[in-house]
């Protein structure tokens, strides 16, 4: 058997990430230096959140511009990685018996192409997205990164992406610099603790963590991708943290990494 590949979860935030050059995108990139090369990516992205299970099967998936209010620049981007049928195929067979869509049409978008841009910019690496099934219990979503786990021994790095604490209605537009709420750090602090603990169930059960957990998670979609991650962890297998930072007081852009090693 080969090197296990290490999972990661991204808090990907703004798309403006996608052209721009700063600490998040920087650190984006250092993390490509520091695991194997992947034979294939799979991406579960906040922003497929729909009502199935989904994957995507296209071979020339298209750059999603799936944002509104931005510069031209940005919709101008394009990140023209390969998908790969096969690989669709393989995530069906290990979700059985779940019936998951094959979508043969379905292009990549800013979860996927905004963060991947900065991680393999050559976009010489077959890329396949999974969607998020927003009628299902966060528990679902947990259960379903374990049974990906067979990946991670054949060369398929899997990228969540989100972010753990997203309330943009708190963001601070005006001011992307402002101090964190304490509502949010007390939040991404208490996750951080459970993934160093080992207490992924406890993560999945975010609902019951109160208060902070509601301003943090006021909808689940970019905190789900979490879950998939965690749920490929391995016993005894680290946790890291290659990225931190929150901006506009709201939303976190922490990275979550499994079987990185001990790193920051």
């Amino acid at each position: 058997m080969g090197e296990v590949m290490p999972a990661v979860f991204f808090g990907h935030g703004n798309p403006m990430n996608a052209i721009q050059s700063n600490t998040y995108t920087e650190s984006w990139a250092r993390f490509a230096e520091s695991i194997p090369r992947p034979k294939a990516i799979l991406t579960i992205s906040a922003h497929w959140y729909v009502s199935e299970t989904a994957v995507s099967g296209s071979a020339f998936p298209e750059t999603i511009h799936d944002f509104y209010g931005f510069p031209r620049e940005l919709f101008e981007v394009t990140w023209p990685a390969l998908g790969s049928p096969e690989l669709a195929e393989r995530v069906q067979k290990l979700l059985q018996p779940l019936g998951v869509r094959f979508d043969a049409h379905r292009g990549l978008d800013h979860g996927t192409w905004a963060v991947l841009c900065h991680v393999f910019p050559d976009a010489d690496i077959p890329v396949v997205q999974l969607s998020i099934d927003e009628r299902k219990p966060a528990e679902f979503h947990y259960e379903l990164g374990k049974l990906l786990q067979p990946l991670r021994d054949e060369g398929v790095l899997i990228v969540g992406s989100g972010n753990i604490v997203h309330n943009l209605r708190a963001y601070a537009w005006d001011n992307e610099k402002i101090a964190p709420f304490d509502w949010a750090l007390r939040f991404e602090s208490a996750a951080r603790k459970l993934m160093l603990e080992g207490k992924d169930r406890e993560l999945a059960d975010y609902s019951s963590m109160g208060e902070d957990a509601r301003l943090s998670v006021p909808s689940p979609d970019h905190y789900l991708p979490l879950l998939y991650i965690l749920g490929l962890r391995r016993e005894h297998e680290q946790v890291s943290f290659p990225v931190e930072g929150i901006e506009g007081g709201a939303l976190s852009m922490l990275s979550v990494c499994i079987g990185c090693g001990d790193k920051k």
